[in-house]
């Protein structure tokens, strides 16, 4: 059967980025290593913007949209150190937040606001047995900055931009011919020692802030199913009820206003997100994927999102194209739909009915 030699046919919609924007957490790029089963000498570079629009009541009174615009950046590398042994760089944002509740209308939160930037770089290496065992594994930094305005309880706060190590591990089996790959990858946590800067009507204050990005698990499964056509799957599990932000003040102010929940974030739920997918070659030059994602809502009867989280689960689809300059160069693209999880915030807020769109660019070449 004549499969497609690129078995990465759903670059398109990975450049994206849309759809891991609204998945649990703080996931944004899904930390997908697909550069590592690249053919040959091998260099990619993407480009995603997503354009999110989410917004709430509370008796009347509209959020207006608290979800700024954001781009994501990406880039891989990889070559074959010999016909056994492969290496990759990949840089990408697995994490990040923002909220911004406009300061001229008159939600009970107006102009608060939040943002959380962080930058990984993984090195892999992979180990082939042979054309159908490989197993692979390697270390990652993250970069990682996060900063809140509480201007309704008179608090502020940023951190110290840190860079922690965490490390990678997994394993996969192939059957060239008909275009079949399955893959198993355990990222772990990383435990992240911030610096909080606190202001507020206590005073400016200085502490230690211990965070922990959650361990991970990504399932990714490919096979050609007809002629130059894959079905493609992907799910990946993440433990964020270990991630947890709690400054000292912060907890100090809610506590004096007689709150029992006194963390700046925390998440109820570990999350599972799911892509099911379907790749086609039109011709030497042409190709296309289409793509639904799912993740469940997990916030039950009476349960309320936090107010820098207002969301809970989604759905999406995903349309790609790629088209081979040359036979080494490629140029994908993407846009992504997503209808975001209805959710109640700790302020009653009601957000409901919000969507998200994302485009995406990608540039990649063979050598």
């Amino acid at each position: 059967m004549e499969i497609m030699k690129n078995t990465t046919l759903l670059a398109a919609s990975l450049a994206v980025g849309a759809t891991g924007a609204y998945a649990g957490g703080m996931d944004r790029s899904g930390m997908s290593i697909s550069p590592l089963f690249e053919d040959g000498t091998y260099v990619e570079l993407s480009f995603g913007s997503v354009s999110p629009d989410v917004s709430g009541t509370f008796l009347g009174a509209s959020s207006g949209d608290v979800t700024p615009s954001y781009t994501q950046l990406s880039g891989a590398y990889k070559r074959d150190l010999s016909d056994q042994i492969s290496m990759a760089l990949i840089i990408d944002q697995p994490y990040g937040a923002d909220i911004d509740y406009g300061s001229d209308t008159s939600y009970p939160i107006a102009g608060s606001s939040a943002s959380v930037t962080t930058t990984a770089i993984t090195a892999l290496l992979r180990y082939k047995f042979n054309e159908n065992f490989s197993v692979y594994g390697g270390v990652r930094n993250l970069t990682s900055h996060g900063e809140v305005e509480l201007p309704a309880i008179g608090y502020s706060m940023e951190t110290s931009t840190e860079n922690d190590w965490g490390y990678v591990v997994g394993a996969a089996y192939e059957i060239p011919d008909i275009a079949l790959r399955a893959s198993l990858t355990y990222n772990s946590e990383i435990d992240i020692d911030f610096t909080a800067d606190e202001d507020s009507f206590l005073g400016a204050s200085s502490s230690d802030m211990p965070v922990t990005m959650p361990k991970s698990v990504n399932f990714n499964f490919q096979t050609g199913i007809a002629a130059d056509t894959l079905l493609m799957f992907s799910a990946r599990w993440a433990e964020w009820t270990e991630t947890v932000i709690a400054p000292d003040d912060y907890a100090s102010i809610l506590t004096l206003f007689g709150e029992t929940d006194t963390e700046l974030v925390n998440h109820k739920n570990d999350t599972i997100s799911y892509s099911l997918g379907v790749g086609r070659r039109f011709n030497d030059k042409w190709s296309g994927s289409l793509s639904v994602g799912y993740e469940k809502s997990y916030l039950g009867s009476g349960d309320t999102a936090g107010n820098l989280a207002p969301r809970d689960g989604y759905k999406s689809i995903t349309a790609g194209l790629k088209y081979n300059v040359t036979e080494q160069t490629a140029i994908s693209g993407g846009v992504s739909y997503v209808w975001v999880g209805d959710a109640t915030t700790s302020v009653d807020g009601e957000f409901e009915d919000n969507t998200a769109v994302g485009f995406g660019l990608k540039l990649s070449h063979t050598f």
